[in-house]
């Protein structure tokens, strides 16, 4: 299909057709992002552009900015400067081309409890203007995809958090959006309700759906994300794909040795060494914070083994997506 025939099933008047144009656009663009609250500077000019189809991590600590983002994304919120952009459209200028695009899901959302689960997909595909014949074809679809299929004449209020966290996500889904904005979807939800939550939205991102997701449940962040950006005090520290910045960060790299006997000795030599900036011990061995390359690395096994350390392994630990987070938000991000 071409971008034309893609650009007409949007029913675009001919102004927004012209402005929309026929090249290939990402689907958000934010330049100089601001927003204030008073004297509070909640979003200091942040740039960040997000491919279609890209599953988005936003990483950082509550009151970074993430929410304030999503929300001006969403259309619920002015920016005091600067300007985000979805699928082409400005979403300050243009809100209704906007909502026709997306999907919002926030951090803290509403139910209608008195309704059935049902019901309450119903009520949302009428408020998009979708015919009833079409809401009967597509919400049994829904409630497969978020697992709800044998609670469709549940009530809410008798859902439990995780079933009203996958409802909610079904309801973002009923007009078939090109972008989901999901604000912390896994936020307190108990170990299984999280899992199928990232199963689902691992057959969301097979769909071609572009996706941006803020979590602080990192590790699975990592298993479905293509790209992170990570925000702190109101300003990007990093973007990029996750591995990149795992193999930027290996300059602060973590070694695991373990040794047939002698620990202690070992863990007074390894101190005075070049390059161990830091150094704990456990019940498998000495964990070292290290700052040299391969080089270096491979000189201090040596060491070990010319002092008479009998080295059971010697072995560089993976970097994980919160290594990533605690050393850029510590000041490592200033030199990605």
């Amino acid at each position: 299909m071409s971008t034309n025939e893609t650009i007409d099933q949007k029913n675009l008047s001919s102004q927004e057709y012209a402005l929309a144009g026929t090249e290939v656009k990402p689907m958000i663009e934010i330049r100089g992002l601001a927003k204030s609250f008073g004297n509070f500077h909640a979003l200091k000019g942040i740039d960040l552009t997000i491919a279609k189809g890209t599953v988005f991590g936003f990483v950082g600590p509550n009151g970074a900015g993430k929410s304030t983002t999503m929300s001006i994304l969403a259309t619920l919120m002015a920016p005091s400067d600067g300007y985000a952009k979805v699928d082409g459209f400005d979403v300050t200028k243009y809100p209704h081309e906007v909502r026709k695009r997306i999907g919002y899901m926030p951090d803290f959302f509403g139910v209608y409890d008195q309704f059935k689960t049902i019901e309450y997909l119903h009520f949302y595909g009428a408020s998009y203007g979708i015919p009833k014949a079409e809401r009967e074809a597509l919400i049994p679809q829904l409630l497969e995809l978020v697992n709800l299929t044998d609670k469709r004449d549940s009530y809410v209020d008798t859902l439990s958090r995780g079933m009203k966290q996958r409802l909610c996500l079904a309801r973002c889904l009923v007009h078939d959006p090109d972008l989901l904005i999901l604000d912390e979807p896994a936020s307190g939800l108990d170990p299984r309700a999280r899992i199928e939550m990232r199963e689902i939205l691992k057959e969301l991102k097979s769909m071609g759906k572009t996706i941006i997701i803020s979590s602080h449940i990192l590790p699975e962040l990592a298993e479905m994300v293509d790209e992170i950006g990570v925000i702190e005090h109101g300003a990007m520290v990093a973007v990029g794909n996750v591995t990149d910045i795992q193999n930027r960060l290996r300059v602060k790299r973590f070694l695991h040795i373990r040794l047939h006997d002698r620990v202690e000795e070992a863990e007074d030599f390894l101190r005075d060494r070049p390059f161990v900036n830091r150094l704990m011990r456990d019940e498998t061995g000495l964990q070292v914070h290290f700052g040299g390359q391969d080089e270096e690395q491979s000189e201090l096994l040596l060491e070990l083994i010319t002092a008479g350390f009998r080295v059971i392994s010697f072995s560089e630990a993976q970097t994980n997506l919160e290594d990533v987070f605690l050393e850029i938000t510590k000041g490592g991000g200033d030199n990605l």
